[in-house]
C-alpha cells in the first residue's frame, strides 16, 4: 500500500477543530483560494470531450398565408411575427443548452415540402425533433411527420389556438412523442432541455465498479450504457494512486467549507480526495460520464482505508454521476436529475416514520449544490461513514419547507415520481442510519409505509409535470412513488 494511505482503526477519534485541522494541514481561512473546484484539473479537459453536443432540429407547420381567415389561431394572429418569437427563444435556449440546433424558417404546408422535410430526417436523423404546428388545419401534416420520422424522439409545441384535444389524441398513442399545448412560448425551452436530455442520457456511460457482471448492458428504454468492470481495479488503483497537489486542494477545501470536523483526521480526508482522484481516472479511461462502486465490500472488508462518500459528493457538485452501491438504476437517475432539473440529486436509503407518516431518506453522500450547480452550497459537516466509523462522509442540512421531487428510475421502462416538502433533517444523538438524513413530507401518499422502490433520489424543486412529461418523450412509464 502507498506510505501516503492512511488506514483508520474504525475506532471513534477525537474531535478535531477547524481552527487544529487547519493548521495542521497549512491552510488559513483568510489566505486559502476558496474557489478551489475552479483550479484546473489534467482530468476535466477529457472529461467534457467525452459528452458531444446534442443535435436537435427545429420545423414550423403552417399555411404560408400572411393571414388566417375565420379559422384558429385568428385574423388577429400574426404568424410571422409568432414565428420569429419562437426562433428567439429557441435560439436563447439552444445557446444557454449548449446544443447545436438547426431551425428551418420555411414553413412546412404543401406536399412536397413535408416529403422533403421526411426524406432529410432519414437521411441526417437528429438526436431530437421539436415541430411547432402554428394553424388547427396543419395537424394533418403534424400527424403524418410524427407517424413517419423514425425513432428520433418528437416534441410538438401546440401553442393556444391552434389544436383541440381531438388533434392530439392520435400521437399520444405513437411511441416517442410529446404534444405539449400551452400559450406559453417560453416553454419552448423546456422543450429542448428534454430532448437534449433523452439524446444525452442514450450517448451516456456509467461505469459501475462490481463483479456483478462484465461487459455493458443497456439501461432499459432510457438507453444509457452500463460498462462494468471488475471491483479489484479500484482497490488496484486506490493503492497505487500517490498523493498529489489536486489531493491536497481538495482537502484544504473541505476542511475551510465544513461547519464541523468531527471524526476525521487528516489522513481520513487525503484518502477521501484519493477516490475522487482514482474515480475521474478511471471515467476518463473508460470514456463514461459517471461512476457506481460497490463500496459495502471496500470498506466491510478493509479493502481501502476510506470509502468514496465525500467523492461522489464533489462529482455530484461538479455535475457527474458518484453512487453508491453499484445500483445502476440509481445511477441513472441521478443522472437523469442532473440533466433535466440541471441540479444535483440525493440517492437515499428510505425509512418510513409511522408516528409522523413521513419519509426520512439518508445515506452518507450528498451533494451541496442542491439550489443548482452555479448557486451556493448547503451547509455541511465533514463525519465519518456512520456504518463503519471510517474515513469521510458528509453531513449535509437540507432548507426546511424546500419543496422536492423524488423520482426513480427502475429497468427497463419504469420511472417512479413523486413531490414532497422538506419538514426537517434528522441529527437526534439517539439516531442511527447515514449521517445525510432528510425527513419529508409526501404529497398524495397516505401511509408513507406504501412507498415503492429503493436508492430513490430526492431533487430541490417541484418537477413532477416535467418528468412526466419527459417519461412521455421516452416511452418510460410514470409511477407515482
Amino acid at each position: 500500500m502507498n506510505a501516503g494511505v492512511y488506514r483508520s482503526t474504525g475506532s471513534c477519534p477525537p474531535t478535531m477543530g477547524r481552527r487544529s485541522f487547519l493548521a495542521l494541514t497549512g491552510a488559513t481561512a483568510l489566505g486559502y483560494p476558496m474557489g478551489v473546484f475552479g483550479l484546473p484539473s489534467t482530468l476535466v479537459a477529457s472529461d467534457r470531450e467525452l459528452a458531444p453536443r446534442a443535435r436537435l432540429r427545429a420545423l414550423f407547420v403552417r399555411p404560408s398565408e400572411e393571414q388566417y381567415w375565420m379559422s384558429w389561431p385568428g385574423k388577429s394572429f400574426d404568424p410571422k411575427k409568432c414565428q420569429a418569437e419562437y426562433i428567439t427563444t429557441l435560439g436563447n435556449a439552444a445557446q444557454e443548452l449548449g446544443v447545436d440546433l438547426d431551425i428551418d424558417p420555411v414553413p412546412l404546408h404543401e406536399p412536397e415540402s413535408v416529403e422533403r422535410a421526411m426524406q432529410r430526417l432519414a437521411r441526417d436523423p437528429p438526436d431530437g425533433l421539436l415541430v411547432t404546428v402554428m394553424h388547427l388545419e396543419s395537424w394533418p401534416r403534424v400527424t403524418y411527420l410524427a407517424q413517419n420520422r423514425g425513432p428520433t424522439p418528437l416534441i410538438v409545441f401546440s401553442p393556444l389556438g391552434t389544436s383541440l384535444p381531438k388533434q392530439q389524441r392520435v400521437l399520444r398513442k405513437i411511441p416517442r412523442t410529446y404534444v405539449a399545448m400551452t400559450p406559453d412560448h417560453t416553454w419552448l425551452a423546456t422543450g429542448l432541455r428534454m430532448l437534449k436530455t433523452a439524446g444525452e442520457m442514450g450517448r451516456s456511460r456509467i461505469c459501475i465498479v462490481s463483479d456483478a457482471a462484465q461487459g455493458d448492458l443497456q439501461a432499459g428504454k432510457i438507453g444509457t450504457t452500463l460498462h462494468y468492470v471488475p471491483l479489484a481495479r479500484w482497490v488496484n488503483e486506490f493503492r497505487e494512486a500517490p498523493d498529489t497537489d489536486e489531493m491536497r486542494e481538495i482537502v484544504k477545501h473541505y476542511a475551510i467549507e465544513s461547519k464541523e470536523l468531527v471524526e476525521p483526521q487528516r489522513g481520513d480526508l487525503l484518502n477521501a480526495a484519493r477516490n475522487y482522484v482514482v474515480a475521474r481516472r478511471i471515467m476518463a479511461a473508460e470514456n463514461c460520464q459517471g461512476i457506481s462502486v460497490d463500496c459495502a465490500p471496500l470498506v466491510g472488508g478493509c479493502k481501502v482505508s476510506c470509502g468514496p462518500c465525500l467523492a461522489w459528493s464533489k462529482l455530484l457538485d461538479e455535475g457527474r454521476v458518484g453512487g453508491c452501491e453499484a445500483d445502476a438504476d440509481a445511477a441513472v437517475t441521478l443522472m437523469l436529475a442532473m440533466r433535466l432539473f440541471d441540479r444535483p440529486g440525493f440517492m437515499q436509503d428510505p425509512a418510513p416514520n409511522t408516528v409522523n407518516n413521513t419519509l426520512i431518506g439518508s445515506h452518507c453522500t450528498c451533494a451541496t449544490k442542491l439550489n443548482g450547480f452555479d448557486q451556493p452550497p448547503a451547509p455541511f459537516s465533514l463525519r465519518s461513514h456512520a456504518e463503519s466509523d471510517t474515513g469521510v462522509a458528509l453531513q449535509v442540512l437540507w432548507k426546511p419547507g424546500q419543496e422536492i421531487t423524488i423520482l426513480g428510475f427502475q429497468r427497463p421502462e419504469t420511472m417512479l415520481y413523486g413531490t414532497g416538502r422538506v419538514r426537517g433533517n434528522v441529527q437526534a444523538p439517539y439516531a442511527g442510519g447515514c449521517r445525510t438524513a432528510v425527513e419529508v413530507e409526501l404529497s398524495g401518499v397516505p401511509d408513507v409505509r406504501d412507498v415503492k422502490g429503493h436508492h430513490q433520489v430526492f431533487v430541490y424543486g417541484k418537477f413532477d409535470q416535467m418528468l412526466k412529461s419527459f417519461c412521455e418523450l421516452t416511452d418510460l412509464k410514470a409511477v407515482h412513488v
